[in-house]
Parts: structure tokens; sequence; C-alpha cells
């Protein structure tokens, strides 16, 4: 009988916190576009924090960096 070897998720960290921790106030650029279609899925939906491994006060920045850019018409409300 053969096993299979038990893989070890290596946990994603946040890629907006430095090594001290999370920078007050926490703010991501909705003018970024190139970091925020990482964030986001072909559906237009974001990501949620376990598959992008942001924090819980960078994950709800981005929500709001999201929607402003989708207001400022950078990012489609739907996707393709």
């Amino acid at each position: 009988m053969i096993r299979k070897k038990l893989k070890r998720h290596r946990r994603t960290r946040c890629r907006f916190c430095t090594k001290e921790g999370c920078p007050r106030p926490a703010f991501v650029d909705y003018k970024d576009v190139v970091n925020l279609k990482k964030m986001v899925n072909g559906q237009g939906k974001l990501l949620s924090r376990k598959r992008t491994g942001t924090c819980a006060t960078f994950q709800r920045a981005l929500g709001n960096a999201v929607k402003r850019a989708r207001f400022m018409a950078l990012l489609p409300y739907v996707g393709d």
C-alpha cells in the first residue's frame, strides 16, 4: 500500500505588512491597478483573506480601494 505524503502548506504573509507589523493607518492605493487585479478574481469579486493572505485591517482597506477603483473606472464591476 502506497501512502501519500502530507504536504505542509506554507502560510502566506500579508503583502502590505512590514516585519514590524501592520502600519497604521492601513492604506491601499486605489490607483495601483496591477496589485488590485491580483486581489480580484475573473468575475470581479474580491478574493478572500485565506486565498490572498492579507491581514484583516488591510483586507478592509483593500475592499475600499477596489470600490474606489471601480467607481473611477480603473477596474470593471463585472469580469469578462
